[in-house]
């Protein structure tokens, strides 16, 4: 499994979706994170830097959306460091998980896990942690954290709940030409 090559990808698709997916998180001294083109940072106040960026590549991995940016992510994040302030068993099993992302990293190819750099590659690594309860509580949480977020619901086209604003049935609630987007 070392030596597993790319996936078959077409120039012109790269091109097109290359630059949109690129993905650089940089750990700066004092445990601040920055996003790609710095705009985004946070400081990691529980947590290693170093695990806090890869939990974010991580998060971005089990839910991938490539019209997010990641500091839609990285705010799930936070949440995770701020849990692992409050909760000695939260800090170990994030810390404990990338550990074991990296070790899976290293042994299949080489590098950390979020310096791998085929998504295919990691989503393998991931599937193999499926039953981790680390896995699991990144994926719970993720649910919640992204699609509760109402920062993001403009981005895919919802528009909130609709009791205040007379219910579906008057509304268009069969209204979705956002779908093909998503």
């Amino acid at each position: 499994m070392k030596n597993q090559t790319p996936p078959n990808i077409h120039r012109r698709k790269f091109l097109k979706t290359g630059s949109s997916t690129l993905i650089v998180l940089t750990v700066a001294p004092g445990g601040v994170i920055l996003g790609g083109n710095n705009a985004w940072a946070m400081t990691a106040t529980n947590l290693q830097a170093e695990t806090f960026a890869t939990l974010v590549q991580t998060c971005r991995d089990i839910y991938p959306h490539d019209h997010l940016a990641d500091s839609y992510y990285a705010k799930v994040v936070e949440g995770f460091d701020k849990s692992s302030g409050e909760s000695e068993e939260d800090k170990a099993m994030f810390e404990e998980g990338v550990a074991k992302l990296d070790k899976a990293a290293m042994e299949a190819h080489g590098v950390r896990y979020r310096n791998v750099g085929w998504e295919i590659q990691r989503v393998s690594i991931l599937r193999d942690m499926e039953g981790d309860p680390f896995f699991q509580k990144l994926r719970g949480d993720l649910v919640t954290g992204i699609y509760n977020n109402p920062d993001v619901w403009e981005i895919f086209g919802y528009e909130g709940e609709s009791a205040s604003k007379g219910g579906y049935l008057n509304r268009g609630f069969d209204d979705i030409d956002w779908l093909d987007q998503v």
